[in-house]
């Protein structure tokens, strides 16, 4: 069975500050139906968020951040548990830091927990160890982490659930008249250098991030699909039923 890793970004996890229940379970019934023909990987951001729901603190000071997720990671585990529950599916919590992937041994331990974890039906569920990483080790946002993670556990591709819903020719946001770029080969170096600008307060990437990800994952020959994390038709038509509607496909050129 192909396998594949589904990122899911904290804005589209939390509203006004607290945990979006409807679009988790919305996101929970799409791995249910997606795990019918793929092995699924979670890697879920929101423990700092989820920490904020419980202890307002200024998330700009590191200490705060790390205290938030230690409090939030919990809850967000809590809130997958229950809602694959429903279904009979188990879900584990794996927590990763910078220093774990730039080791092969380490590596090696991570692949192997996933491998056991998919094995037996469970759905690893990855996030960055926020509670103890430092501003020089941190991945520095979960779209690098999910890349990471799609090229060290033999995944095929990728998909970004964001409140970006494609990569456009131009910034939406300024221009009205941007249009979806549906198939993407290659990204421009420039591209890559420009300013993260992330439309949350809990996020930490925004587009820039996203093209680093699939970057990295072109350069490994893997795919990666970005949509909408809020309406998730363009994902569920283009992985369950092959119609690729919306959203942007990274992928290599024959």
């Amino acid at each position: 069975m192909k396998r594949v890793v589904v990122k899911v970004g904290s804005a589209v996890l939390t509203q006004d500050g607290e945990i979006a229940l409807r679009r988790m379970q919305a996101l929970v019934n799409f791995l249910v139906e997606l795990r019918k023909k793929y092995e699924v990987i979670l890697v879920s951001s929101g423990a700092v968020a989820g920490g904020y729901t419980k202890l307002k603190l200024d998330r700009s000071l590191l200490a705060n951040k790390q205290a938030l997720a230690a409090i939030g990671q919990p809850v967000l585990m809590g809130r997958y548990a229950k809602k694959f529950e429903k279904h009979d599916i188990v879900t584990a919590q794996v927590l990763v830091t910078a220093a774990n992937l730039n080791k092969s041994e380490d590596i090696l331990r991570v692949r192997n927990t996933v491998e056991t974890l998919l094995r037996n039906g469970v759905i690893p569920i990855v996030n960055e160890n926020d509670a103890t990483a430092t501003d020089e080790l941190e991945v520095g946002d979960n779209d690098q982490l999910s890349a990471y993670i799609t090229q060290h556990t033999n995944a095929e591709m990728l998909i970004i659930l964001s409140d970006i819903d494609a990569f456009y020719d131009s910034d939406p946001r300024k221009n009205p008249e941007a249009k979806v770029l549906k198939v993407v080969e290659h990204i421009d170096n420039e591209m890559l250098q420009q300013e993260v600008t992330p439309n949350n307060l809990f996020a930490t990437g925004g587009i820039v991030t996203k093209l680093k990800a699939a970057a990295y994952l072109l350069e490994h020959n893997k795919k990666m699909f970005l949509a909408s994390g809020f309406d998730l038709s363009d994902v569920k038509s283009f992985m369950l039923e092959g119609n690729h509607k919306g959203g942007t496909l990274f992928q290599k050129g024959n």
